[in-house]
């Protein structure tokens, strides 16, 4: 059934996945711009407190690297580096500490071979094919009438959904690893954390709106095509 050019499953699954996934950005986006315009009392930088954390847990080979653009944040497990961006590395904010210590908390994850992680990191190549091969396959496989490369299209789409669901522990973890370290370490004070806290729990928001969206879209290529297939 369709409505005004959209199926119906477009209007329960997809639009309610992608209301939310806007909610989550902006959400993320006015937290970090509120906190980032709040300085920590000790006065201590992103990048040197990736440093610290770094140090303390023996990352000394790790580098701490700048990184152009905003919210680019990331730990590169490829080259061990951690890379901060223009408003996080030199910055003594309180959003900026709370980033800086969620991805030196990849670092450590890597480190001590968090299993999660590794996870992500094994399904990384087929993620990367499934996203790019699932709909062409899918549709190639509709119009031609071949229903063995759905099924393979529909398989490649759900190593998406997969990849967003094992990532949610990943950026769960690194953001309870940072925020004990900043309370341990005292790099923030209590209502300073309490901050951080909110800037981190805001992009967790986005990474489970992208599991969201996955698996709304999986579901939908399940139902639209599988019960078109049937109607043939």
């Amino acid at each position: 059934m369709y409505f005004y050019g959209f199926t119906v499953w477009d209007l329960v699954l997809i639009l309610p996945a992608l209301l939310f996934a806007m909610y989550a950005q902006m959400k993320v986006k006015s937290t970090y711009g509120r906190f980032s315009q709040m300085h920590s009392a000790r006065g201590l930088t992103g990048a040197q407190v990736a440093r610290q954390i770094l140090d303390d847990n023996g990352l000394y080979d790790v580098p701490v690297e700048h990184i152009s653009g905003q919210l680019t944040d990331h730990f590169d497990p490829r080259s061990r580096v951690v890379r901060l961006s223009d408003g996080v590395y030199g910055s003594d904010s309180i959003a900026a500490i709370g980033v800086a210590a969620h991805e030196c908390g990849h670092a450590v994850q890597y480190q001590q071979n968090y299993s999660p992680m590794r996870l992500r990191a094994a399904i990384i190549p087929i993620t990367n094919i499934g996203s790019t091969l699932a709909i062409p396959l899918v549709l190639i496989g509709y119009v031609m009438s071949i229903q063995p490369l759905v099924t393979i299209g529909i398989v490649g789409f759900s190593a998406v959904a997969l990849f967003q669901l094992v990532t949610l522990p990943v950026e769960f973890d690194a953001s309870a690893r940072a925020m004990r370290t900043i309370r341990e370490k005292g790099i923030l004070y209590d209502s300073e954390a309490a901050g951080a806290r909110k800037v981190l729990s805001a992009a967790a928001m986005t990474y489970v709106a992208a599991l969201l969206t996955a698996v709304a879209q999986l579901l939908r290529l399940i139902l639209v095509f599988g019960n078109r297939n049937n109607r043939n």
